[in-house]
């Protein structure tokens, strides 16, 4: 198999992102083992109280993370794409504290939890990649904060879907007006930005006719990049993309 086609390849392009790794790095990287499989959308990997065993990576679909409050109520607090890792946060816990589900049918390299506790370990430079990794992802858990507590409806549907276009294009997901196919219900926008699933609808018609979004069934694009930033409050600092922001691409 070619290190391009090998599942866990966006990975460590990915993990290179946060922290420059050599060639034996990536290699260790590369003879991981894994277990791929494939999950319908809904299915848990994780689920909170867990000891979890495998670290699942996406190798193709979405999966988001999620809270559940006493009385059942869903809070969606984060988004995974393909070739992304979903249980880095778990690394070195105990038990988790939070449910992974997977958002659309995807498929998933199983690697073992001890598999990357040891290399995290073992090479450092594979260790501060992954603690890179855990620290943006902990640096987007406080721009949803901030986004479901502070901004008004309007510019937190605005702010998610910025958000969404640009990790999708720093790993190539992207088409070249931003535009993607979105893999959210209106009901899961709802729980992952604190709004009901009717007033997302009113809010995404709203945004339509400012000409801010176009729509076709799943298919969005953004006619007005721009303005839908400003609309959004959104500043891609938070999401620590150093290579794109120092060539200005966003």
């Amino acid at each position: 198999m070619a290190d391009a086609d090998h599942p866990l390849s966006p990975l460590i392009r990915r993990l290179d992102r946060n922290h420059s790794l050599t060639h034996e790095d990536r290699d260790a990287l590369l003879a991981l083992p894994y277990k791929l499989r494939w999950l319908e959308a809904a299915t848990y990997t994780v689920r909170e109280g867990d000891k979890p065993r495998t670290c699942g990576v996406l190798v193709s679909g979405y999966a988001f993370r999620q809270k559940i409050t006493g009385d059942g109520a869903r809070q969606i607090i984060g988004l995974h794409i393909p070739g992304e890792a979903l249980d880095f946060q778990n690394l070195f816990l105990e038990v988790s504290d939070h449910n992974v589900q997977m958002l659309t049918r995807a498929e998933i390299a199983d690697v073992p939890m001890t598999a990357f506790q040891q290399i995290a370990l073992e090479r450092p430079n594979v260790g501060r990649a992954i603690q890179v990794t855990s620290l943006v992802e902990a640096s987007i858990f406080r721009e949803w904060v901030l986004n479901v507590g502070r901004r008004d409806s309007r510019s937190r549907l605005a702010h998610l879907l910025c958000e969404f276009a640009l990790r999708l294009e720093a790993n190539g997901l992207a088409r070249p007006d931003h535009g993607y196919e979105l893999p959210m219900t209106q009901e899961q926008l709802a729980d992952a930005t604190g709004l009901t699933s009717v007033h997302v609808n009113r809010v995404l018609k709203v945004l339509e006719t400012e000409g801010l979004i176009v729509r076709n069934r799943r298919n969005i694009s953004f006619p007005d990049w721009r303005r839908l930033r400003e609309v959004g409050d959104f500043n891609q600092r938070y999401l620590h993309l150093r290579d794109r922001e120092e060539l200005g691409v966003f």
